[in-house]
């Protein structure tokens, strides 16, 4: 993706999806796929690894390759066969180093991308820790992320994926940055777009406050959101007090959402900043996929 003007464009040159190889990986290699092949973008389906002690004393000055690059050379080049479809090419491509280093870096070489991943969230004690693979991507990329959860449902190949798209903020200014990429891909699978306001408990203290926050959300939005697209999304708006985690999934239950659009600020109420594992939490249990946008 890329932005002209104020206003982002689904034109992108690469799709990386980041595997490793599992049941959870295999669903969000669908929703590449297919996003690849929309936007005519190749697919890089990627692969980081860090040598093993054997394998780095058998390839450390010699020419051999290792059976462990081999055997996930292998592993790569069917599940990019697996994903390859007439219209896009499907290129597998291993990465030595640490996943939160190599795959941004790799979306950068080929900007610009959209980074989509999966991941199984882990038990309790993991989600409520920093250290998932999957959250240390989003962190450090500046590409959107789109991930799949465990509770996404397997993906059908020939089915467009996005019908109507939630977007999630605070009513902070910044937050319309997200909201911008959200119309993006409305306007690009026409789909319906809900914009849920969500604040804490005590966020509104006078009366008014909320008619106030209101307006100057709307306000940022409508500067960034073309009337034509306004016309295909047919956006509706929703407000919710309480927290964000139970009030996201209660509105993506009820109203049928196929994709969650969340941005990325320290100062968010929804997101926290991935440093504190809010957001990735509402990502495990969201039973849709969820874009995530750095602002």
């Amino acid at each position: 993706m890329s932005v002209t003007g104020d206003s982002p464009e689904l034109n992108l040159k690469a799709v990386v999806y980041a595997t490793d190889f599992s049941l959870h990986s295999r669903n969000a290699g669908l929703y590449a796929a297919q996003l690849a092949s929309y936007s005519a973008a190749k697919l890089l389906v990627a692969h980081a690894f860090t040598l093993e002690q054997a394998a780095m004393e058998v390839e450390v000055g010699d020419t051999r390759v290792s059976q462990q690059r081999k055997d996930l050379m292998d592993l790569l080049s069917a599940e990019a066969a697996r994903l390859k479809v007439d219209s896009i090419e499907a290129i597998p491509t291993l990465l030595e180093g640490d996943p939160e280093d190599v795959i941004p870096d790799l979306a950068d070489r080929n900007g610009p991308s959209l980074i989509v991943l999966g991941t199984h969230g882990g038990g309790r004690l993991e989600r409520g820790l920093i250290g998932s693979v999957a959250e240390k991507i989003l962190r450090s990329s500046r590409w959107p992320s789109l991930t799949v959860g465990p509770q996404v449902q397997p993906l059908s190949a020939k089915t467009l994926p996005f019908k109507r798209i939630l977007i999630a903020t605070d009513f902070t200014v910044a937050a319309a940055h997200a909201a911008a990429y959200a119309v993006t891909f409305a306007e690009a699978f026409r789909a319906r777009i809900d914009v849920l306001n969500v604040l804490p408990d005590d966020a509104v203290d006078r009366p008014g406050q909320l008619t106030d926050l209101r307006t100057r959300f709307i306000g940022a939005l409508d500067s960034l959101v073309p009337q034509h697209a306004k016309d295909i999304c047919d956006p509706a708006t929703y407000v919710a007090v309480g927290g964000a985690h139970e009030r996201i999934l209660e509105h993506i239950g009820r109203q049928s959402i196929d994709l969650l659009v969340l941005g990325i600020r320290k100062t968010s109420h929804i997101s926290m900043v991935m440093r504190t594992s809010g957001a990735f939490r509402i990502i495990v249990d969201a039973p849709c996929p969820v874009l995530t946008i750095r602002g």
